[in-house]
């Protein structure tokens, strides 16, 4: 048997905090996908370099070109103003152990905030855009502005797509699966399955990829 879910948001659902269901679908928490985090970063207006802790998110592409397609991003934010004028951002893949830093990017971002100081990041430019990049990430990928689109349509949040541009990667992070995957490699998001019986709020996750078999 399987549990149906319309657009309709089903009211025996308790929200883990109070804007929760102000924020996201409830579709959501009823699905429960993991996606892989990672920092964008862009120039605030003022120079000050910004840090955008970021989900919901995909990357592909054809061999005529690779893209990076993220959902969510929030139209109020720095990082969507920065992305809309400079036509270009960066995306930088770091491992778990720099969750905390990352974290405290969100807690502190105020306009003339340097948000790499914030989380003790060291700064790099980008060799093909005009974007900061973190140096401690294990992957940079430097993306041009391909498109933004309020698929909603209620002037909340953007679909925004880069074309990757340039990628730098670590070289310890070269040889295969043997650093990307596991503790040292990509984290992901697991956003707080909720309960569909009960309607009790689920808890928000942080994992790392363990591959379980090679196809």
């Amino acid at each position: 048997m399987k549990i149906e879910f319309g657009k309709e948001f089903p009211q025996y659902f308790k929200p883990a905090y109070p804007e929760e269901f102000e924020l996201f679908s409830h579709f959501e928490v009823i699905s429960g996908i993991p996606t892989v985090l990672f920092a964008i970063t862009t120039w605030k207006e003022n120079g000050k370099p910004n840090v955008c802790f970021h989900s919901w998110s995909c990357f592909h592409g054809d061999k005529t070109a690779f893209f990076a397609v993220m959902g969510n991003l929030y139209q109020h934010t720095h990082t969507y103003a920065n992305i809309q004028r400079d036509r270009c951002f960066a995306i930088n893949f770091l491992s778990i152990n720099y969750y905390d830093q990352l974290i405290h990017t969100i807690h502190q971002n105020d306009f003339e905030t340097d948000e790499f100081a914030a989380g003790k990041f060291m700064l790099s430019d980008a060799k093909t855009i005009h974007a900061p990049v973190i140096e401690e990430a294990f992957i940079n990928m430097e993306c041009t502005l391909k498109d933004a689109q309020d698929l909603s349509g209620a002037g909340l949040t953007s679909m925004v797509i880069g074309q990757v541009q340039h990628v730098s990667v670590e070289e310890k992070y070269a040889y295969g699966d043997s650093e990307r995957y596991g503790n040292n490699g990509f984290m992901m998001l697991v956003p707080a399955p909720q309960n569909l019986v009960t309607g009790a709020p689920g808890r928000s996750a942080i994992s790392t990829v363990n591959i379980q078999k090679y196809d």
